[in-house]
Parts: C-alpha cells; sequence; structure tokens
C-alpha cells in the first residue's frame, strides 16, 4: 500500500492512498470462493455452482463490496501509519478502481489540533459569597404564597388579576373548527395567558353576560389552519373570581409537604432550599468563570467539522427546548456558531488537562450525581437504577464529573477572589416580583416538584 500525505490549509489533510491491483483481485476471489460454498442457484445444487457462474451473477456486487471495505481498512492503516489524528470522517474522492489499476483514491479530512494549555496560575476568579437572610425566607413564603392563589366569586365587572371563567366559541367565516367549541376557560386578566384581544375584550365583563370579540390568530400559531386567520369569539361568562394570597397557616403548610411543626418547620425547609439553591448557583457562576478563563487563555485551532456537529446539537436542543418542530423558526445558524466553537475548544482544552494530569474520574462523585438527579423524581430509586443501566446517560454523567474535576485542578489554581453578594443579586429573585409571575419555586423537599405540571396554552 502506497501513501501520500498533504496539508491542504489549517487542519485540512489530503491523504492519497494506493491499494495494489493483486490485493483487490485476491480479496474479491477469496469472497467469491466462499459464496460458492453456500450460494443457492437455480439449476445447481447448494455450494455446486462453478466459480465461473458465481463470479458472473455476483462479481460486480463483491467488488463493490471490497473496494468499500479496502477503503475503510487502508484509510485507518494510513493515519496510523502517520500518525494522524482525524477530526471525523473523511470525504472519499476516487481516483482509480478498475481491475487492472487496482484501488486509488483521496481522503480529505481535518485532523484534531495540537493542544497546549498554559499553566492557570495567571487565570483571575471571582467567587461569589453571600448567605440566606431572614428577609430572604420572609420574601420567599410571600412569592409561594402567589404561586398559590384563592380566587372568590364576586358580582363587579372583571379588571386586572381577576379569574373570568367562561364559554368558547369561535367561529372563522361563519363556520367552526376542530378545537372551537371549549367549556370552563379560566384567565387571569393580566397575565397576558391568551390572545391579546381576548384579553382585552374580558375587562369588565360580569356573570352571565354574553360577548362577542374579533380576533386574529397569530402568523405562528401551531395549528396551521389557524395561523393568520380572523376569527369571532363568542364568549359566555359563567363568573369573575377575586384573587387574594391565601393565609399562612397549617392548610397552607400542609400544600407544600409541611405536616407538622407549622411555620417555623416551613421556614426551615423554604431557608434548606434556599441554601441548595445558592449553593448551586454560586458553584455554577465560578464554574463559568473558569472555563472562560481557561477558553480566553488558550486559544484553540477548532476542526470545522467538530464545531459544524457541534452547531447541528445546539439547534436540536433548542427545538426541543422550545417546542419548535419546523427548522425554519429556529434562529439564523450564525447565533450558534460561536457556543459550538467554545463547546468544541473546551472539549480539547478539558481533553488535554485530564490526559496531561492524569485526572480520572472520581466514581463516588459520580454515585453522588446520579443519586442527585434521581432525587428530582417521584421514585428515587427506581430512577437510579434506570441511570445506572442507560450506558449513554452514564457516559454524559461522568463526562460532567470530569469536567468538575478539571474546574476544580483550575480553581485550585488560579487567582480566587470574593465578592459579597446578597441572595437576590445571584439568583435574581424578587425583581419587579409585584408584576411578574414567580421564577423560582423553593417548595419543600415533599412536594411533587417533578411531577407533570399543567400548563396553560399562549393561545386559548
Amino acid at each position: 500500500m502506497e501513501v501520500s500525505l498533504s496539508d491542504t490549509g489549517g487542519l485540512s489533510r489530503r491523504l492519497e492512498v494506493a491499494v495494489p491491483a493483486t490485493e483487490v483481485t485476491n480479496e474479491v476471489q477469496q469472497r467469491l470462493k466462499r459464496l460458492s460454498r453456500t450460494a443457492r442457484l437455480k439449476g445447481f445444487r447448494p455450494g455446486k455452482a462453478p466459480l465461473a457462474v458465481i463470479t458472473k451473477q455476483f462479481g460486480e456486487q463483491v467488488r463493490a463490496e471490497v473496494l468499500s471495505d479496502l477503503v475503510r481498512s487502508s484509510f485507518a492503516q494510513a493515519v496510523t501509519q502517520e500518525k494522524l489524528r482525524p477530526a471525523g470522517g473523511p470525504r472519499i474522492e476516487p481516483i482509480a478502481t478498475g481491475p487492472e489499476t487496482g484501488l486509488k483514491y483521496a481522503a480529505h479530512f481535518e485532523v484534531l489540533p495540537e493542544v497546549r494549555v498554559n499553566p492557570p496560575e495567571a487565570l483571575a476568579i471571582e467567587r461569589p459569597a453571600a448567605a440566606v437572610s431572614e428577609t430572604d425566607v420572609d420574601a420567599m413564603i410571600e412569592n409561594m404564597r402567589r404561586q398559590r392563589p384563592v380566587f372568590t366569586p364576586v358580582e363587579r365587572a372583571a379588571r386586572d388579576s381577576d379569574r373570568v371563567v367562561f364559554d368558547y366559541q369561535a367561529r372563522i367565516g361563519g363556520k367552526p373548527f376542530e378545537g372551537s367549541d371549549l367549556t370552563d376557560v379560566r384567565i387571569v386578566l393580566g397575565t397576558h395567558q391568551a390572545m391579546p384581544e381576548l384579553e382585552e375584550g374580558l375587562k369588565g365583563v360580569r356573570a352571565g353576560e354574553r360577548r362577542t370579540v374579533s380576533a386574529l390568530f397569530s402568523a405562528g400559531h401551531p395549528n396551521k389552519k389557524l395561523a393568520g386567520q380572523s376569527a369571532e369569539l363568542h364568549l359566555s361568562i359563567k363568573a369573575v373570581e377575586e384573587h387574594s394570597l391565601p393565609a399562612v397557616d397549617d392548610e397552607f403548610f400542609r400544600a407544600y409537604g409541611v405536616e407538622e411543626g407549622g411555620l417555623a418547620e416551613m421556614r426551615a425547609e423554604v431557608r434548606k432550599s434556599m441554601e441548595r439553591e445558592l449553593a448551586e448557583v454560586i458553584r455554577g457562576r465560578v464554574r463559568a468563570q473558569a472555563l472562560d478563563a481557561l477558553y480566553q487563555d488558550n486559544p484553540v485551532d477548532v476542526p470545522r467539522a467538530l464545531i459544524e456537529e457541534q452547531v447541528q446539537q445546539l439547534q436540536i436542543d433548542t427545538a426541543r427546548r422550545l417546542g419548535i418542530r419546523d427548522a425554519s423558526q429556529l434562529p439564523r445558524r450564525e447565533v450558534f456558531e460561536e457556543p459550538a466553537r467554545r463547546r468544541v475548544a473546551l472539549g480539547l482544552l478539558v481533553a488535554q488537562i485530564v490526559q496531561t494530569q492524569g485526572i480520572k474520574v472520581d466514581r463516588e462523585r459520580v454515585q453522588a450525581r446520579v443519586m442527585e438527579l434521581a432525587e428530582g423524581y417521584p421514585n428515587p430509586e427506581e430512577a437510579r437504577r434506570a441511570y445506572q443501566h442507560n450506558r449513554d446517560a452514564m457516559r454524559t454523567i461522568e463526562s460532567a464529573v470530569l469536567e468538575d474535576q478539571v474546574v476544580d485542578w483550575v480553581l485550585a489554581r488560579a487567582r480566587v477572589t470574593e465578592r459579597a453578594m446578597t441572595f437576590s443579586e445571584l439568583t435574581g429573585f424578587g425583581k419587579s416580583e409585584a408584576d411578574q409571575e414567580p421564577q423560582h419555586q423553593h417548595e419543600p423537599r415533599h412536594d411533587p416538584q417533578y411531577e407533570p405540571q399543567q400548563q396553560q396554552a399562549g393561545e386559548t
């Protein structure tokens, strides 16, 4: 086998490989002979067909299979011989495949870069320092009250923060459509739960009243038959309910899983939850800084093929997170370019540190991470077993733990300073609380916070 390597710029390489005709022919003949022992052809007993007949019947197919297999095996042998580390699969350019010329092709691919990591002692990282105060706990309990509002029927006209209960008939061109008739729809005014025209049309209604509202379904409506369509909404108002906060009593405590101990136990549970979040936020902030400092201090020439893989993965993750089915609704491809480049570069840097420092994955931390993830499910023990029997999930967890160990290695050597902050500054809790739905839930450990939650559609 003859091999010729050329550098085509950056990390790109061109590997030309020639396999002698005799090697190709010998492999084809051997496969045809093996096939002749088992082939079933009309007019011949099994395994008794002459080799010439087998060759005529299967020769082209066998030769194509041999050439494909030889490309794979010879490429692997060639990159080993040339001590190359391909960053992805090659693009094969056939040059000669005839019976007399043997197999000759060119493989175009990128190689992994040589990665060097600068000493981390010069890196500057800021660690937030904060504690949960009694005032923070007070604010969180108020936040939890807002999560479980009490609605009481009233005879007056509806206004913001009231909940309106109504039946709903929608017509397009005077005709109903699938899902056009709904009963006992509940909308809290001022929360933008429904189409703007519908919410505006519900203001000032009273129980027993009927209204007709003209509305335009958005162009991005999930039902494409409704997207961009004008409709008449016929509303029959059943109730107007006033919003109030629940009393901080035993019933409220039980709603959050606190059966005994009253307010003192409730506050203790809330504090524990807040302290867990605070520790997680601090850990995340420091981790992000360490990885960002590592990335900025160690420029890496990243293979294009790996960037493309990560762009596609980020697009898939974004579509799954946002519930997007049509790829055309995703942000422009350029939006994913830099995050993909950063992810690939950090992967190479982390791998280099793991190799040079001889870091081995900490099995105790892996098991702790599995338990931490399992605790979020109604049956933690069952979830733990499911994780441990899922190889892909365990590989992902092990990679995350190994990355955390690299972060610890960086932090142990970098210049780390502390900065005093408050709980709200770190978590963002409490910003515009009077006007917004709560973003943080700190329910006690007994609450089934990971069970499916009922969601309301953006448009009724």
